[in-house]
């Protein structure tokens, strides 16, 4: 197992995994706001990295940050949108990462919306791109600054690091994978907990490198992983590294 250092604030580290991997699994989900120059922070409709690295926002076309947006003396607005990663356990603090994208919003050409919205939906399906173009608007993020915040540290990573970057491939199918695989990994849980003693252990997620799990003392919290033996490449191969683990662990 590879074990977080005991902190006040939720551990999620994996010194294994690539940041920018894992940067762009955050921003899979889909809680973001944005905060922008003059405008405090907002939550956003929707957002989305594109599979070439492109970073695009939805916001009501009605709002105070497209309008702002559309008269920005140099045609661009300086903006930072955060997306937020939460486990949907039962967790005392289900606060997994955040990850931050700083730049420049500006507005898409008018040609080039409708290809966008089909690159957005690609990548992130959500219902509010029917109204991109009516009481929506779609902004792109020119990307200056890439920070990922986890395990009660921050990692920059550079923009052209993070576009190159791609998602951890069982990220798109966490929740329903752990659902799926209730048995093995309540299983692999109780072991884990006969080796955290009383402190409570409860599954924290999956990704490609291993299980996670939140052990929560008495104060604090800490995450650790059970790592598979190797990397898995599609959610395919979950059901035998899990049965491996649990052969290594007996």
């Amino acid at each position: 197992m590879t074990i977080g250092r005991r902190t006040s604030s939720p551990v999620h580290q994996d010194r294994t995994a690539d940041a920018a991997e894992r940067a762009r699994t955050v921003a899979t989900r889909p809680l973001a706001s944005v905060q922008a120059l003059g405008l405090g922070t907002s939550r956003l409709l929707a957002a989305a990295t594109l599979d070439a690295g492109r970073v695009l926002v939805v916001v009501p076309r009605s709002g105070g940050l497209a309008a702002a947006v559309r008269e920005a003396p140099e045609g661009d607005l300086p903006a930072k949108v955060t997306v937020t990663s939460r486990s949907v356990q039962p967790l005392r603090n289900p606060l997994r990462a955040q990850l931050e994208l700083a730049g420049w919003l500006t507005p898409v050409p008018t040609e080039d919306e409708a290809d966008l919205v089909l690159a957005f939906a690609a990548v992130r399906p959500d219902d509010v791109l029917l109204d991109v173009g009516l009481t929506a608007t779609l902004l792109r993020l020119d990307l200056a600054e890439v920070l990922l915040h986890e395990g009660g540290g921050c990692t920059e990573i550079t923009p052209e690091d993070y576009a190159a970057a791609r998602p951890d491939p069982l990220g798109a199918a966490e929740d329903e994978l752990m659902s799926e695989h209730t048995g093995p990994l309540a299983e692999l849980r109780a072991r884990v907990q006969a080796w955290a003693g009383d402190d409570p252990v409860h599954l924290l997620g999956l990704d490609r490198h291993g299980v996670l799990f939140r052990v929560e003392p008495r104060t604090g919290c800490y995450d650790l992983r059970v790592p598979f033996p190797a990397p898995l490449t599609s959610t395919g191969e979950l059901p035998g590294a899990v049965r491996t683990l649990l052969s290594c662990a007996r």
